[in-house]
């Protein structure tokens, strides 16, 4: 990949790669920049193409090096915790919150199942990852009011799926 090819590469994935790192950061409540995890893996990603590093999917490969160097950081930030002074842990979950959750996501994971493959990646694409219908379009090929309608489609058998269970 030249230089060139590049540039235009990074320009068109960078807000995918910003929304995606700017959620990481509002959920773990760094104070850190999302645009500096997106311009630390476009950097590592262009040393690895210089190297001559087989890169099959530069997009693939760029996702997954923004959520490492994500992670990455955020480990380094909590490496230096204090030591309990206790063997009591205040804050802890109750055990019925705990139950709760895991029943939720055992539901979650029977009614996704009923669902046809590309219902659960829509669903995953716009619920779990976040991603808005242009970024889904782009990412699946499909014009957006086709997604718009399988999302809708898809949530109502949720729900009927839902009451079927209860």
């Amino acid at each position: 990949m030249t230089a060139q090819e590049f540039d235009l590469f990074a320009t068109r994935i960078r807000g995918k790669l910003t929304a995606m790192a700017g959620r990481f950061v509002r959920i773990s409540g760094m104070a850190e920049e999302a645009e500096d995890f997106v311009q630390e893996a476009l950097t590592t990603l262009w040393r690895m193409l210089e190297k001559g590093y087989p890169v099959r999917d530069a997009e693939a490969m760029a996702v997954r090096i923004t959520k490492i160097r994500c992670i990455d950081h955020y480990r380094r930030q909590h490496l230096h915790r204090q030591p309990l002074q206790e063997d009591r842990m205040e804050g802890a979950l109750p055990a019925t919150q705990g139950i709760e959750q895991s029943e939720a996501e055992r539901l979650r994971t029977r009614l996704f199942a009923r669902l046809s493959p590309s219902d659960r990646t829509l669903l995953t694409l716009r619920g779990e990852e976040g991603l808005s219908l242009d970024e889904i379009a782009a990412a699946t090929g499909r014009p957006k009011g086709s997604i718009k309608a399988a999302l809708s489609m898809a949530r109502k058998q949720l729900l009927t799926y839902l009451k079927e269970e209860r």
